[in-house]
């Protein structure tokens, strides 16, 4: 059973690496964004629109990481 245990917290562990890849995603769209509205200024609105929903969209998949890792630790074998 204690073979499980360290195997289900290296699994948790995983899935919660997820958030690196979204945090990265993240911070290239905003450096990207921000250069965006430094070329064109008038478009602001509509660059910052384009990347909150990017970025909501990145988030979605860390979030999933989160949640299946608390499955993984919290669920009865």
């Amino acid at each position: 059973m204690d073979i499980v245990q360290g195997l289900v917290a290296i699994g948790a562990g995983i899935a919660v690496a997820t958030g690196i890849g979204a945090g990265v995603g993240q911070g290239i769209a905003a450096g990207h964004a921000a250069a965006a509205v430094g070329r064109n200024p008038e478009a602001e609105g509509k660059i910052r629109t384009m990347m909150i929903i990017g970025q909501a969209v990145a988030e979605s998949s860390a979030l999933y990481g989160l949640l299946i890792s608390l499955v993984l630790v919290f669920t009865k074998m």
